[in-house]
């Protein structure tokens, strides 16, 4: 497998997956399922699931898969991995907001190095090239051929006026707190991966989550922000964020753009 071939595929089953979410997503009602932890789950969550997973494991048999969906795939860690959330911000799904993601990334040495998150509700797509670095693009969102790309960085952050952009479905006490340590221009509330894009994008300049996430919600978004100069560091002591941890759990974290003066939590 090289980068050259998979950034395509990641790309063209995200777009794939996104069709298969909006048709759900469009029609009159749908069904609510709750899974094992309490999370929600939809037939959007399960078809985007088998659309990717069918498409990954044909492209590149050898590499492991981890989804969200199959919790079969969890049982072991490697090196080297594909992971995906096939449809990030449940909540915001079923509530009709717009804020949901498709997820697909590249985790290398604990370090996700690929990645494409495309919120298909907000016509907004964003995936790293085979270099590594970042892109948005905008179109039509054809399967088979990219559109126009621009390229995406991090903003230069001024330190006295930053933007700071949290959880629309998990923003609480703990977060506004450790927001309040800053000096903030503004805020402002996103759903799903979009926050490590709009970082990514120069947007905002930092995104703290104290909360609870999986390596499947952030790995792509995660790549990238990399992609765009910026990283993503745990909330606890400042370093990088790594992937492959048993269980696939995340501790709190920071997204940021590297020219922000991080505070202690």
């Amino acid at each position: 497998m090289t980068y050259e071939d998979l950034v395509p595929v990641m790309r063209r089953l995200a777009i794939e997956a996104g069709e298969k979410i909006m048709e759900i997503y469009n029609s009159d009602e749908f069904e609510v399922k709750v899974k094992s932890d309490e999370s929600p789950v939809t037939a959007a969550d399960e078809a985007a699931d088998a659309l990717i997973s069918a498409g990954l494991c044909a492209a590149f048999p050898d590499v492991m898969l981890v989804t969200e969906e199959q919790a079969d795939s969890h049982d072991t860690t490697g090196d080297t991995f594909l992971i995906v959330d096939p449809l990030d911000g449940t909540k915001e799904f079923i509530h009709r907001r717009g804020d949901f993601t498709v997820n697909i990334a590249l985790v290398e040495k604990g370090v996700p190095t690929r990645g494409v998150v495309y919120a298909p509700a907000r016509e907004r797509m964003f995936f790293t090239l085979a270099d590594g670095s970042a892109v948005e693009e905008t179109g039509a969102f054809d399967p088979a051929a990219v559109g126009a790309t621009t390229p995406i960085r991090v903003a230069d952050s001024d330190n006295s006026a930053l933007m700071v952009v949290a959880s629309k479905s998990h923003r609480d006490q703990a977060t506004d707190d450790y927001i309040n340590k800053y000096s903030v221009k503004d805020s402002k509330s996103a759903g799903s991966s979009l926050k490590f894009c709009l970082v990514a994008t120069g947007e905002a300049d930092l995104y703290p989550r104290v909360g609870r996430t999986m390596e499947w919600d952030t790995a792509a978004g995660h790549a990238v922000l990399s992609g765009a100069g910026g990283k993503v560091v745990r909330f606890d002591d400042h370093s990088p964020l790594i992937y492959g941890k048993e269980g696939y759990a995340n501790p709190f974290f920071i997204a940021l753009a590297p020219g922000v003066e991080l505070k202690q939590p």
